[in-house]
């Protein structure tokens, strides 16, 4: 008997079944599996011995602490016989778009995070099970038959806990939290592992005594909300399990950056000038083919002792012209050169976009040596 379903629609919160896949290592093992010399061996995927930042890292390089955004010297320390590779941007994309099909197959209702991960909305799939957990294991087969790559992946009523359970069985593995399970895990939970905490709040949370959720829990909305500003109201509603944000698969982006690190260190007007030509032209080319264009430009300086500066500038109205882009650009570099007169890295991005909703966007771009 075959299944007769509807287009997907999305549910009442309360009985979504969401999954978060995310891809194993995913450029350093697309590299690996492209080049079958690097199996086994740890591999990171842009930098090089002498400079730049490491962008992604096998399972190999991990077991020795090499993490993605380290600086590569400190990785190179840290595993010495650690391969780097160059980034193939084109290449990742090109599988990126085969595991997309793979979950449209299954539902219409995915929200890409990124190239390698998504959430899927399952509650009615096109096909398959109506087990999500069944469906999470089909998925992730299909993706290795299609890809040879592997995934991980959660499964849970909400987007938090299926993209925390997506992190729990890394790598190949999967993990499922039921509504009735949910209670006891968020109580457990570290605060430093909850999703979009980051380390330096968990720190500052640690040091007010908040450890576990079982410390947050006991707060009152508004409680939260004074003591951790706007992010207080979005961990009430994760704590205690209301996290109802639905899947959303038209989300559109809140900003668009792009940076890049480079091979010597940059120290004239000049020349950061033409750098910040090259980003700008990429950013205006990605807000151009989505005619969405924003009012907030800011840039980012990064220091050789890895000190990071950002100003921003906001304009009555939209930066439509590349010319005004690169002119804004200028300025806040000429603003900001004599405190920042050497960098490693330079970037841009534009924010407070016409269509808004989501997360920022960083577009990819290979690390100042690389072949693009």
């Amino acid at each position: 008997m075959k299944w007769k379903r509807k287009a997907n629609r999305p549910p009442p919160s309360s009985d979504r079944k969401i999954i978060h896949v995310d891809m194993d290592a995913f450029y350093a093992s697309v590299e690996q599996l492209d080049n079958p010399e690097l199996r086994g061996k740890p591999v990171a995927v842009g930098g090089s011995k002498r400079r730049g930042v490491v962008m992604a890292a096998s399972y190999e390089a991990r077991v020795y602490g090499v993490r993605s955004a380290m600086p590569s010297i400190t990785a190179q320390r840290m595993c010495p016989d650690l391969i780097f590779v160059k980034s193939n941007f084109p290449r990742y994309k090109e599988v990126s778009e085969q595991i997309r099909e793979i979950f449209l197959s299954y539902t219409d209702l995915v929200e890409p995070l990124s190239l390698d991960e998504a959430y899927l909305d399952v509650t009615v799939p096109k096909k398959g099970p109506l087990s999500a957990t069944l469906i999470a294991k089909a998925i992730r087969k299909d993706i290795l038959d299609v890809t040879g790559l592997t995934a991980s992946a959660g499964i849970s009523f909400n987007k938090f806990l299926a993209k925390v359970a997506s992190d729990i069985n890394k790598p190949n593995g999967m993990k499922v939290i039921t509504q009735a399970e949910a209670p006891d895990f968020i109580a457990q939970l570290r605060v430093k592992d909850f999703h979009g905490v980051g380390k330096k709040g968990a720190e500052r949370m640690e040091k007010m005594g908040f450890r576990t959720g079982a410390d947050l829990v006991a707060l009152t909305e508004f409680e939260m909300a004074t003591r951790f500003g706007k992010f207080g109201r979005k961990l009430y509603q994760i704590v205690n399990n209301l996290d109802n944000r639905p899947v959303n698969p038209n989300r559109d982006r809140k900003s668009v950056g792009a940076e890049r690190t480079y091979s010597d260190d940059v120290s004239t007007r000049a020349v950061m000038r033409d750098k910040l030509d090259w980003l700008a032209e990429k950013i205006f080319n990605y807000l151009t083919e989505r005619q969405n264009f924003g009012r907030t430009l800011t840039l980012k300086m990064k220091t050789p002792e890895f000190i990071i500066h950002t100003r921003s500038r906001s304009f009555g109205g939209e930066i439509r012209t590349l010319a005004k882009l690169k002119e804004a650009a200028y300025e806040l570099l000429d603003e900001n050169i004599e405190a920042v007169p050497v960098v490693r890295l330079l970037g841009l991005s534009v924010s407070n976009l016409e269509q808004e909703g989501g997360v920022g966007v960083q577009l990819l771009l290979p690390f100042d040596g690389e072949e693009e």
